[in-house]
């Protein structure tokens, strides 16, 4: 085993010891935080290692080390692929998780099971590396139900609120539609495959549409696209790390992580292709509006990832992996540092999320502010930031590929949006005039909250420019192209930009606004949440208890008793009664009846 390997399995051991030791009850009168906190510096130490290699040799790895079951003809094993997803991820999501966890032992400093939130952090850190790393489908789905559930717990933290039990519903009866599609894929290679090795799925090479239809549906489920994307902002009711940690390195990226494995299949067929990249765009649109008119500052951000993804899913349409797997990277660490800033805030203000409620925040958190304007204008890709580097290579790929121009206009549209909104954030929460309680004391002096920050200020300064040398090209680049594509991302955010000034200028004047069919889109989300959650609910409801009403009518109260008991009584007469319509017995019946007449006659003479 080479040096490679054994870095990679050593970073998981590092990243399990202290919940190992936690679980024994050893680091009672520790601190667990901290413990946490320098496992995963460790980690992150020890991950660089195998990338640097990798970069320097371009060798790919694979260590199957542990038998684990034999079904059929289907073997099982521990088996973890280190190429470059993998390896670039893992250092990624180290150093994104590092600075969340180190601003959870803040943020969270009140809460009396503080070690179990850290611990449930660690854990849905393992599962996300265990999904990208896994060789097998099957390894994979453990990683993708381990995340799954650790979303649950953690989203449902604060399970005395009902808004965080229904948000943590929510968000595992949507990811279990994705799941369907995952195991129906699982169960279609089983079959057609006989392995669940990810090397002899992509060596067979088989265009068949079921498995890689239900690989998207598993990645919409998954990532949140258009149709199963509530989830996502109502997982806002969760701790803020929480959300940082979801939104960035975790769980919402999984499915277009899948995707960007399985790219070897999909490159190949053009249906799932102009799939993904009409779903991808009606999702980065979509959310866009549903971002423009948000009071929250979390759900601005919320809608922002979902619009982002949705950008990934429109750069895995247009066939390009490698440039969807560079705006994950990217992505991580300008979001964290969006909702890590975003908690301080809130965390200053005793809890306001409303950005009406806010102003002039440049005066009271200065380092806060600086770093949330950092993170803005690095989402809406301004030029030399981390966002520039992936964004504007995704935006100039799709403006000179040969493919549907309605997804890649709406694209475009969504981008201007998203510096719409980006800039609505900096207006309302740093500009203007401060506009809550004077009784408010803020302090960001804590190590804690700033060294976070600033640390993923700096992945979003330079981040960007790192990892763009390293990403390979997945297939030739267009190296001549007008003027007016190359600097279409950059138009398009400073008219977003500029839209959106004149737009929050309107808010100075105190005219009572007007609601119009547009902004009653927007601030419903689209009704999508009511007619998904409210109305078709209610409907089917309606319509199944009126159908067990008449089918209880018709069936226990009607045919059951009163028709069930006067056809036996016409059947007992028929049977019993003598009125057959023949002579003889009428004859009979006669006869009889003089007889007994008779009789009677004679008893009484006598």
């Amino acid at each position: 085993m080479n040096t490679a390997t054994s870095s990679m399995l050593m970073t998981f051991m590092v990243l399990t010891f202290p919940i190992m030791l936690q679980s024994t009850n050893l680091t009672k009168n520790t601190n667990f935080p901290l413990l946490a906190i320098t496992a995963i510096k460790f980690s992150l130490i020890l991950s660089l290692m195998p990338l640097l290699m990798f970069l320097y040799t371009n060798t790919e790895h694979v260590i199957t080390n542990w038998h684990w079951m034999t079904m059929n003809s289907i073997k099982i094993s521990m088996s973890f692929k280190i190429d470059y997803f993998s390896l670039l991820f893992m250092s990624v999501a180290l150093y994104v998780t590092w600075s969340i966890m180190e601003f959870s032992s803040w943020y969270m400093h009140s809460d009396p099971d503080l070690n179990r939130f850290i611990k449930y952090l660690m854990f849905f850190l393992i599962t996300m590396l265990i999904l990208t790393s896994a060789n097998n489908l099957f390894q994979l789905f453990i990683g993708w139900e381990g995340v799954g559930i650790m979303s649950f717990l953690l989203i449902g933290w604060w399970y005395g609120r009902s808004d965080a039990n229904t948000a943590a519903l929510q968000a595992i009866l949507y990811n279990r539609i994705g799941d369907i599609g995952l195991i129906l894929s699982m169960t279609w290679f089983c079959l057609n495959n006989n392995s669940w090795e990810l090397q002899q799925i992509m060596l067979t090479n088989n265009n068949n549409l079921i498995p890689l239809m239900g690989l998207l549906i598993a990645a919409a489920g998954k990532s949140a696209q258009f149709g199963l994307h509530p989830w996502l902002p109502s997982a806002m009711e969760g701790p803020t790390p929480v959300s940082a940690l979801l939104h960035s390195s975790t769980m919402v990226v999984a499915g277009v992580y899948l995707m960007v494995r399985f790219h070897q299949l999909t490159s190949n067929n053009t249906i799932i292709l102009t799939t993904m990249l009409c779903l991808g765009a009606m999702t980065t649109l979509f959310t866009a509006i549903c971002a423009l008119t948000q009071n929250d500052i979390k759900k601005i951000v919320a809608f922002s990832t979902s619009s982002q993804l949705g950008l990934m899913m429109v750069t895995l349409g247009i066939n390009q992996p490698y440039l969807a797997f560079l705006h994950i990277c990217t992505h991580a660490f300008f979001k964290a540092m969006l909702f890590l800033c975003s908690g301080s805030i809130i965390h200053s203000l005793n809890d306001e999320q409303d950005i009406r409620k806010m102003g002039n925040l440049t005066k009271t958190l200065p380092a806060t502010s600086s770093c949330l304007t950092i993170g803005c204008l690095a989402l809406t890709g301004t030029p030399f930031l981390t966002g520039f580097y992936s964004k504007d290579s995704i935006i100039e790929s799709i403006n000179t590929s040969h493919t549907n121009a309605w997804a890649l206009l709406i694209t475009l549209i969504a981008t201007t949006m998203t510096a719409m909104y980006g800039m609505r954030i900096i207006y309302f929460t740093m500009m203007s005039k401060p506009r809550y309680p004077p009784t408010i004391s803020m302090n960001e002096n804590n190590p804690n909250i700033i060294n976070p920050i600033k640390r993923l200020a700096l992945g979003s300064i330079l981040a960007g420019f790192i990892l763009s040398i390293s990403i390979p090209p997945a297939n030739t680049q267009t190296l001549t192209m007008p003027w007016y594509l190359k600097f279409t991302a950059l138009m398009v955010s400073i008219l977003g930009f500029l839209i959106s000034l004149e737009l929050n200028n309107l808010t100075l004047k105190l005219l009572q606004p007007k609601n119009n069919i547009y902004s009653s889109f927007s601030t419903a989300l689209g009704y999508y949440p009511m007619i998904m959650h409210r109305i078709l609910p209610k409907k089917t409801l309606n319509s199944s208890f009126k159908t067990s009403l008449n089918t209880m009518d018709l069936i226990w109260l009607e045919k059951t008793f009163p028709k069930s008991i006067s056809t036996m009584n016409t059947n007992m007469i028929k049977t019993l009664t003598n009125q057959k319509g023949m002579v003889k017995l009428y004859f009979m019946s006669f006869l009889i009846s003089i007889l007994l007449f008779t009789i009677l006659c004679m008893i009484n003479l006598e």
